[in-house]
């Protein structure tokens, strides 16, 4: 739980890239930085730095905790796609890498229309506002893999890439291997 708030409060904060792409954005996140530690020490001189906390700790965990599971989730389900470099395709991996996370309209709402995440991989230049308009109006659309947020728990337990049957599985299905192995040896 506290993982996702260590590496937006602190390692996002201090890229070490050697990428020469990435390190010409690296002056900009020093300022983001920098204007950050400015507001907090402002915000800090204004009500104290146990107020700052209460307010701010729990806020960091909760933001960075549900953006680290939107991410995850959106991209760890049981139909996703992987593939070896050589055969990896743009368009398949945005459509089948990604799903379409129906949350309830208050969460889509809250969440800037996320759960289209799949239109993003294709399009990141459509506006959030734009979303769903565009998953409604496109048939191609139609064809990825819907999350529930109940789905989403579910998919939350799969963590092997099963090369044969192209999907993920979890632990559980591990030990069902096992055991049929058992019983043809």
């Amino acid at each position: 739980m506290f993982i996702p708030s260590i590496l937006f409060i602190v390692l996002y904060r201090f890229p070490l890239s050697r990428s020469s792409s990435l390190k010409k954005l690296q002056p900009g996140v020093y300022l983001t930085t920098l204007a950050i530690a400015i507001v907090a020490g402002i915000m800090i001189w204004l009500i104290g730095w146990q107020a700052f906390l209460l307010i701010q700790l729990p806020v960091t965990v909760f933001a960075s905790t549900t953006g680290t599971w939107l991410f995850y989730i959106q991209h760890q389900f049981e139909d996703t796609y992987w593939e070896k470099s050589g055969n990896w395709d743009f368009t398949i991996a945005a459509l089948q890498g990604s799903s379409f996370y129906k949350l309830p309209k208050v969460l889509q709402w809250f969440t800037g229309n996320i759960g289209f995440h799949h239109i993003h991989h294709l399009s990141p230049r459509i506006p959030n506002y734009l979303l769903p308009k565009c998953h409604e109006e496109n048939s191609l659309f139609q064809k990825v893999s819907v999350l529930s947020v109940r789905t989403s728990l579910k998919s939350s337990l799969l963590s092997l890439w099963d090369e044969n049957q192209k999907k993920l599985v979890g632990f559980k299905y591990l030990k069902t291997l096992q055991a049929d192995l058992n019983n043809v040896g």
